[in-house]
């Protein structure tokens, strides 16, 4: 099961508290104090691991606590510090503070490492209080508290590209043509529920990562249909893929299709729309795409962008497409 959204909440360890102890030994009548200090509590630790893919986790347990670190004691002896409590999450997680929104760590690479609530200092013991004028002192303190918060954990997929376009535009197709995923592809809307990441080999033996996100609707970023729930994804890509129809069975021309997305992407995050995209009519073995082709190709070079034309079932294309997404990517 796919999660990308979780909410979590995250308490470090107490630090231990100092001890009030005095050194009394044969001979030694006025040992003085000698109470050690507590032990530092366990901070709560992120980890990024490349093994993970999914939030599915926190579903199922949703609290983490750190331990309390080890009170003082006697001769001077300071407590044990607590472990940290290491919870690992998939690359590409974004962690926020939970009432405020805050931006508290964003993991981008494998094995990264971010505190996320710091463990508490452990009190001092009577030893630290000794001085000229207080020979004997009688008090210690108490170990400092853990911090303690609420988190929201969101999953922003890492790809080099990232497939875009309407329901049924031919992205699980195309995907599936590219390299060896298998999405489920089917002759109705919203057959991707979830996003689905491919390993596209491009010339030159490079490669690429893909991303096929769920079909936008018009409304998405009000959270109309699927898109709204992924187009987070697609925020940390580097080249769009997007995806027009020519076979399409509504009345509307491909060119409304196209504008209508880009609007969805420029209303949910303005800097989505400034990524390069490349435009790509699809289903081109179908008769009726070879009239809607013409139309759409005349109008993208009205607006002075490059068109695409390919069938991911023949093969039609997908050379040429490979090889402006090379270059696309190498720029």
């Amino acid at each position: 099961m796919f999660i990308d959204e979780a909410k979590i909440f995250v308490g470090a360890g107490d630090g231990g508290r100092g001890c009030v102890s005095f050194r009394r030994e044969k001979y030694i009548p006025k040992g003085g104090p000698d109470g050690g200090d507590g032990g530092k509590g366990g901070d709560v630790v992120l980890v990024a691991d490349r093994n993970l893919a999914t939030l599915l986790d926190f579903r199922y347990k949703r609290r983490y606590t750190a331990g309390r670190g080890e009170h003082g004691r006697g001769s001077d002896q300071t407590g044990r510090a607590a472990e940290d409590c290491v919870i690992r999450v998939p690359v590409g997680t974004v962690v926020r503070a939970a009432e405020s929104g805050e931006l508290l760590e964003d993991f981008v690479c494998d094995q990264q490492r971010g505190i996320i609530a710091h463990g508490g200092r452990g009190g001092r013991g009577n030893a630290r209080f000794k001085s000229s004028t207080n020979q004997a002192p009688r008090h210690a303190q108490p170990g400092e508290p853990g911090e303690a918060r609420w988190l929201t954990l969101e999953l922003k997929l890492l790809a080099d590209v990232g497939l875009i376009g309407l329901p049924n535009a031919g992205k699980s197709t195309l995907l599936s043509r590219l390299s060896a995923a298998r999405p489920k592809v089917a002759a109705y809307p919203f057959t991707t529920l979830v996003p689905q990441l491919g390993i596209v080999r491009l010339r030159d033996e490079q490669s690429c990562v893909v991303a096929d996100i769920p079909g936008l609707i018009e409304g998405a970023h009000e959270g109309k249909g699927l898109g709204h729930q992924f187009l987070r994804h697609i925020e940390r890509t580097r080249v769009l893929l997007h995806l027009v129809d020519m076979a399409t069975a509504d009345d509307q021309p491909p060119i409304t299709h196209f504008e209508m997305v880009n609007q969805e992407l420029s209303a949910y995050a303005p800097e989505l729309s400034e990524k390069p995209q490349l435009v790509v009519a699809t289903k081109m073995d179908i008769p009726s795409a070879k009239q809607a082709w013409e139309a759409f190709q005349l109008a993208m070079k009205t607006r002075g962008l490059r068109v695409l034309a390919i069938s991911a079932v023949t093969g039609e294309g997908i050379g040429t497409l490979l090889d402006e997404l090379q270059k696309a990517l190498a720029s």
